[in-house]
């Protein structure tokens, strides 16, 4: 199975015995944002077949940190229990603006889940080419769910300033206005600004207006514009995790793997003894 599928093999997949496809919507919910609730908005409509991954579950409830990847234990459970387990494929989606079918791709992989790809364009384009839909909760079979590695592809806060002082490339997918601390972070708790060091390439950079992906050319040439190095390591950073995740899931469709800084900004930017930067890179 490809890492990015399109509606089209999606919808002739669908009844396989061995796939199975979720979706992985989460809503930021800032101040200012108009609120949003993926659970009812999956239960209002979704591709047939599908379960809700619901990504805030699979947080690591013991951290004060948000959206920081869960226990071996925590995560196996959830999977199970939504029958994402063991001898499947799956096929990831989201109707996000943060595109956070990659931070589920991402969290999968660090448990050693490796058959799992996600939908180009997600849910919009799904609907958008007039295809079905269901309504209502999902009622998935359990099934089994074994975690064959835990955190593989995650660092802390440690490893990336070690990484900055071995000269490796950290990467942050937030806006140009909240790297540079022109734009304060939405916590108040959280400083203004960047990882010294850090190189600025927002998430949105990766995708068509239509909201699909970018490939091949194009994909290199947002990297490469923002001074990225492909080729060299690489450690995605954001805001809490979710769109470092969209970066990695980018490096990947070009050949190339990345590390994700799971507490990102949220953690390194509230803690008062991490060198802070602003301005532009």
């Amino acid at each position: 199975m490809e890492p990015l599928v399109t509606p089209a093999w999606l919808a002739g997949e669908i009844g396989a015995r061995d796939l199975r496809v979720a979706d992985a919507s989460l809503h930021a919910n800032f101040p200012g944002d108009a609120p949003r609730d993926a659970r009812s908005e999956f239960e209002a409509g979704h591709i047939p077949g599908a379960v809700f991954l619901d990504l805030a579950a699979f947080a690591d409830s013991a951290s004060p940190l948000p959206s920081m990847l869960p226990g071996a234990a925590q995560f196996a459970s959830r999977m199970a229990k939504l029958g994402l387990g063991d001898g499947t494929r799956i096929v990831l989606y989201d109707d996000a603006p943060h595109h956070t079918a990659a931070r589920a791709w991402v969290m999968l992989r660090a448990f050693g889940f490796a058959e799992v790809a996600i939908l180009d364009g997600g849910l919009p384009r799904w609907r958008a080419e007039g295809r079905p839909l269901e309504r209502g909760p999902a009622a998935p079979s359990p099934r089994h769910a074994t975690p064959r590695t835990a955190g593989a592809g995650i660092v802390d806060q440690a490893a990336v300033a070690h990484r900055l002082t071995a000269g490796e490339q950290v990467i942050d997918a937030r806006s140009t206005a909240r790297f540079t601390g022109a734009e304060a972070d939405p916590r108040p708790e959280v400083a203004p600004g960047h990882i010294p060091g850090s190189r600025n390439l927002p998430y949105t950079r990766l995708f068509d207006a239509d909201g699909n992906w970018k490939r091949g050319e194009a994909l290199a040439a947002a990297f490469a514009e923002a001074g990225v190095d492909t080729s060299r390591p690489m450690t995605m950073t954001c805001g809490s995790g979710i769109t470092a995740s969209v970066l990695a899931f980018g490096a990947h469709l070009l050949g190339h793997e990345a590390a994700v800084y799971d507490g990102s900004w949220s953690e390194w930017g509230a803690d008062p003894a991490t060198p802070k930067a602003t301005g532009n890179a």
